[in-house]
């Protein structure tokens, strides 16, 4: 059978921040697959890329005073520390700004528009009259038109996952100012999703059973018809895709359109292609002879946050520009912390992964147990700290290690480490072994790692169950047994090289030592079918994994400490004067969101609040917090506010209320402020009794 070649990519995070452990989990799916291909023979061709166009990255540099590259620039420094570190191994890390995204963008635009799947259209666009600028549809927010969750984007809705104009949402609101949005005229340019020829396309290429898993196809399957809303209203399947945006923006400007960008969903995919061109072009290929060629297979591994961009709009693209479509897209769920708990950092629930790594725990003990948990379908996944420390300790360590562990030592202090012939007990066992390669290999195929997993561990209960009949440190002190110590501990060897080979896509750096401790060559999947034979000569054994100690795991879920208090006197000052139940009733305190923080020009200590108190409206509310909190640290996030505290006017605008924060009365004795931030479940508007 000849080498398959493909080319596989993972979603492209957006240059704003570090990776999260949702980019991770990702990494390493798609990373156990690719190793696996290439055991197997398969050309690979693996690339990633930073998404680096958009107006929230623009927005970002300029308070960070620099330019979007070099900010773009600065967050792809980081990248290395985190791959590397889990052992991930892109052959290409790429980013949506390079030279070739900008050319390869503009010719599938150019080719679309050549083949009638262009237009142009003046439409309303939202206009922050505060900023003066028109917003991107992320700095849009509001009320879902759909399913009428609050504080969606406006673009697309992350609890219904429904598709909309900005204009669409209810109660909209400037995400940089706070300020109602105006609508304005503007030409945009749109990519005819509607064209019955590109709905036809989509309805065979979505749900033919070949390039999305089922439950993916289902939901997609909903865009196609007219279906009725949460809220009566009707849907009337794919409308056209407006791929334009208007200046001032960070990214490709559409050709032959001064001031026109195209929309960042529209050139983020193509850096794909861009950061595999980049990878050729650097080794002297011809990116164009091998996208041309029919056997090329192309994966993509995202996450089902972003299905319809890649299974709708990506295919379509690529489709009526006349290149390849995708050979498939594998759609994975989100990663969850015991039990199904939404991560949070603050409340120690969160999974980081530098900190992970800083603990010294070992990467391929995360690698381990996220394979033990992915089946390859869209669905979530669950990391329970109890599970994780039973797993990597039972499995990897009493089971897979233990194997070499307790054959190696005889080998090499009795025989010199070499390995004799096996006995027919040590065959048999070989052989039931090897018997199960191709389920294996088809459960890696399928991106089921947990059935690999599960058969894996499966074979080594079977070896440690002929460890524990033979039992090798009684053999070692009989007379006259010591052919027989040698021929058990050379069959322990032997089906440890075996299952080292099953487990590499899973553990490389544990099978690059293995590989150094048995003295053999890199294993592939074929090896899994010989033998080391009688002679061979094994090297020292050395530990290859410790166990998970509970302390690590403590300090990983540790949130961060709380405010140290005074113990003489509260907050270091004595308790205000009594009031009865009126007086406190007089202060209405209400939950609120902060939409936009932003600094104080002329201030050093003021930072300027944007309050959603679900009023249908926006709040300004000045706050002295600046030298204790960065703006950005507080967007998002809820508080509590004085409601009906009189506006107050001050040399900077007018504000209306006070949010609560914390303090000691002595700062030398124990500085800081904290702001008040209630429990989740709390939502704009919520009085506080």
């Amino acid at each position: 059978m000849s080498a398959r070649k493909i080319f596989a990519t993972t979603a492209l995070p957006y240059a704003n921040g570090n990776f999260h452990i949702g980019h991770i989990m990702e990494y390493i799916q798609a990373d156990i697959w690719v190793r696996f291909q290439r055991m197997q023979g398969n050309d690979v061709n693996f690339v990633g890329a930073d998404d680096a166009h958009g107006a929230p990255i623009m927005i970002a540099a300029e308070k960070a005073g620099v330019t979007p590259q070099q900010f773009v620039a600065n967050i792809a420094a980081g990248r290395k520390q985190y791959l590397d570190g889990f052992h991930i191994q892109f052959d290409n890390w790429h980013n949506t700004d390079g030279e070739e995204n900008h050319v390869l963008a503009k010719e599938i635009y150019l080719d679309l528009k050549k083949a009638g799947f262009i237009d142009t259209k003046v439409i309303e666009q939202f206009f922050d009259p505060e900023k003066n600028m028109f917003l991107p549809d992320r700095f849009i927010k509001g009320e879902c038109p759909k399913c009428h969750a609050k504080d969606q984007y406006g673009d697309n809705c992350e609890v219904c996952s429904a598709v909309y104009a900005p204009t669409d949402l209810i109660n909209p609101y400037s995400a940089l100012s706070g300020a109602q949005p105006v609508l304005k005229s503007s030409e945009h340019f749109f990519f005819r999703l509607s064209d019955p020829r590109c709905v036809e396309f989509l309805q065979e290429w979505t749900q033919n059973g070949k390039h999305v898993q089922p439950e993916v196809a289902n939901k997609v399957k909903e865009w196609f018809s007219v279906r009725t809303n949460p809220d009566g209203s009707t849907s009337e399947g794919l409308g056209d895709w407006d791929i334009s945006r208007d200046a001032p923006y960070f990214g490709i400007e559409i050709p032959d359109a001064p001031g026109k960008y195209f929309y960042v969903w529209l050139d983020a995919p193509v850096g794909y292609l861009a950061s595999l061109k980049n990878l050729l072009d650097r080794r002297g290929e011809d990116y164009a002879a091998y996208m041309a060629d029919e056997k090329l297979e192309q994966y993509h591994f995202i996450g089902k946050d972003i299905v319809t961009f890649h299974t709708l709009f990506w295919p379509a693209m690529l489709k009526f520009s006349g290149r390849k479509t995708p050979t498939q897209i594998f759609v994975h769920g989100f990663l969850t912390v015991n039990n199904g708990e939404k991560m949070s950092k603050s409340r120690g629930t969160g999974l980081d992964p530098l900190k992970y790594l800083s603990l010294a725990m070992n990467p391929e003990w995360l690698r381990y147990y996220l394979a033990a948990k992915l089946n390859g379908r869209n669905e979530d996944i669950d990391f329970n700290r109890e599970d994780f420390m039973a797993r990597v300790n039972s499995d990897l360590i009493g089971k897979f290690v233990n194997i070499a562990s307790r054959a190696a030592g005889f080998l090499s202090k009795r025989f010199e480490g070499k390995l004799a012939a096996l006995g027919a007990e040590g065959q048999a066992l070989l052989e039931q072994l090897r018997t199960q390669a191709p389920a294996i290999a088809d459960a890696f195929e399928k991106r089921d790692t947990a059935r690999a997993v599960r058969e894996i561990m499966q074979l080594c209960d079977r070896v440690n169950a002929y460890v524990d009949a033979n039992k090798p440190w009684e053999l070692a002190k009989q007379e006259g047994m010591d052919a027989r110590l040698q021929e058990v501990c050379t069959t322990c060897i032997e089906a440890f090289r075996l299952l080292a080979v099953y487990i590499k896509p899973v553990l490389p750096a544990v099978a690059q030592q293995v590989e150094v401790f048995l003295n053999v060559a890199p294993l592939g999947f074929a090896d899994a079918q010989n033998l080391l034979g009688a002679g061979h000569a094994i090297g020292r054994y050395e530990h290859l994994l410790q166990r998970v100690d509970v302390k690590q795991l403590d300090a990983l879920f540790e949130a961060p400490p709380a405010p140290v208090v005074e113990k003489v006197l509260p907050g270091g000052e004595e308790i205000a004067q009594t009031i009865g139940i009126d007086d406190f009733t007089k202060v209405d305190l209400r939950i609120a969101k902060i939409v936009n923080c932003e600094a104080v020009e002329g201030s050093t200590k003021l930072l300027r609040l944007t309050l959603d108190a679900g009023e249908g409206r926006m709040r300004n509310v000045f706050s002295g917090i600046a030298s204790h909190y960065q703006p950005a640290d507080l967007i998002g996030k809820h508080t509590v506010l004085v409601a009906n505290l009189a506006p107050r006017k001050m040399k900077f605008g007018v504000s209306e209320g006070m949010v609560l924060a914390a303090s000691h009365a002595d700062e030398k004795a124990q500085p800081g402020i904290y702001v008040l931030e209630p429990v989740a479940g709390a939502t704009p508007g919520m009085r506080i009794n």
